[in-house]
């Protein structure tokens, strides 16, 4: 539930983006292997890009094909899609969905830094070619394949793609962790960084979740649901076909008035929030507060597989703790309930430790055609990681749980799964 950061330098005209070309791959190990690449996500069939992209919901074909047709990702955003496909005897095997951009903006992994040094030097950053989810920094696989070796293929085709089109670097935002295996092997360069997650204990109830919280958490948790339970604001949880025209009109205008109010205009639209009820209405869960009847905030939350996605927040009127109570708050009680093992809250924020969320190692994969840039943005990395695992401990040390057992250690939760993959 993260707003974007302004872009460090202008972007290029984004409707001059090029249309990139794959050429034949010579190495292929199976003669009826080929690869190719879509403009447009209407052009592959449904049922089998979804077999590809399981039941993670931010890469079903719905989700990326809202994207596309309700205008938020296209050339003309700055976002031109370009799908990496591997075919093996006419059937799709693997793919990878790729943008071609003309900007840094939406991406939760900042390399604006990068971009000026081009600018500096009189060497073009943009366009780049990126595989992501637009405007949604959540873990994921990001290489649409079976079997590793179909991953390893594809990841270095990826890179091929880039160099044969002459574009400065290749980004891989938030991969899976069978993704990072076949992009190290494929020479990519790795950055960390920080999300903040809430993990189920088999909690049954909310209180047992509190009762596992430190004194001072639990009392700030409790302190801030009693400001607004005295406010007289009162929580509706609507899932999927319970999100009516009055429900959604409602978080659309709170969507644009966050974005507006922190003097950024809104990445997505009311085409697109539509879409998503129509086309996949069973991943929806949204939280709404009233006061008197009548609602003055919500959240959206994407639910798949094992995991919620905390993702747009807004509000018309501003209560003390409203904002944790509605994206937090709720969303962890919503997971008891449901049973749903981990609540993903977004990219950054430090805040999220008081309220239960801790912090999680992610990581994104760069590749940097330029060999003395390639060099000098490996010994950056080289100095950041160790500084950003520095972090991530510091973090850990400041756990928002009780501590237990003579030695006063951390009940740190057991190895955290991947977003589903």
């Amino acid at each position: 539930m993260q707003q974007r950061q302004p872009c460090a330098l202008s972007p290029r005209n984004t409707a001059a983006l090029p249309v990139l070309h794959v050429k034949p791959t010579p190495g292929l190990t199976k003669l009826t292997d080929s690869f190719q690449l879509a403009r447009h996500l209407a052009d592959i069939t449904a049922g089998h890009w979804n077999a590809l992209a399981g039941d993670h919901p931010f890469l079903r074909h719905e989700y990326l094909l809202a994207l596309e047709e309700a205008g938020c990702a296209t050339s003309h955003t700055g976002w031109a899609p370009h799908y990496l496909l591997l075919r093996r005897d006419g059937h799709l095997a693997g793919a990878m969905p790729l943008y071609l951009k003309s900007h840094s903006r939406g991406e939760y992994v900042f390399d604006f830094a990068w971009a000026q040094a081009f600018a500096e030097h009189g060497l073009d950053y943009y366009p780049k070619l990126l595989g992501a989810i637009p405007f949604t920094p959540v873990r994921g696989p990001r290489i649409l394949a079976h079997n590793p070796e179909d991953r390893a293929l594809l990841a270095r085709q990826a890179i091929a793609l880039a160099r044969d089109n002459g574009l400065s670097s290749l980004h891989i935002l938030f991969p899976s962790e069978d993704d990072r295996v076949a992009l190290a092997a494929a020479g990519f360069m790795f950055r960390e960084n920080i999300q903040f997650h809430w993990f189920n204990h088999g909690h049954r109830t909310f209180d047992e979740f509190l009762a596992s919280l430190s004194q001072p958490k639990r009392k700030k948790i409790r302190q801030d649901t009693k400001k607004v339970t005295e406010a007289g604001i009162r929580f509706r949880w609507l899932r999927g076909s319970q999100i009516d025209d009055r429900a959604l009109r409602f978080f659309v205008r709170c969507y644009n008035h966050t974005y507006l109010e922190h003097g950024n205009p809104p990445y997505l639209n009311d085409a697109f929030f539509q879409r998503l009820r129509r086309d996949m209405p069973e991943t929806l869960v949204l939280i709404v507060a009233e006061l008197n009847g009548e609602p003055i905030a919500t959240a959206l939350n994407l639910r798949g597989g094992t995991a919620l996605y905390g993702r747009y927040w807004g509000t018309v009127r501003f209560v003390p703790g409203l904002h944790f109570e509605t994206c937090y708050t709720q969303a962890i009680r919503f997971c008891i309930e449901e049973g749903i093992p981990v609540f993903e809250g977004g990219a950054q924020g430090e805040h999220k430790l008081s309220r239960g969320l801790i912090p999680v190692e992610t990581c994104s994969a760069h590749w940097i055609r330029d060999q003395r840039y390639a060099a000098a943005i490996e010994r950056y990395l080289q100095r950041e990681t160790p500084a950003m695992r520095e972090y991530a401990e510091m973090l850990r040390r400041h756990t928002p749980y009780r501590q237990t057992g003579p030695s006063g250690a951390d009940p740190t939760p057991p190895e955290s799964p991947e977003s589903p993959d």
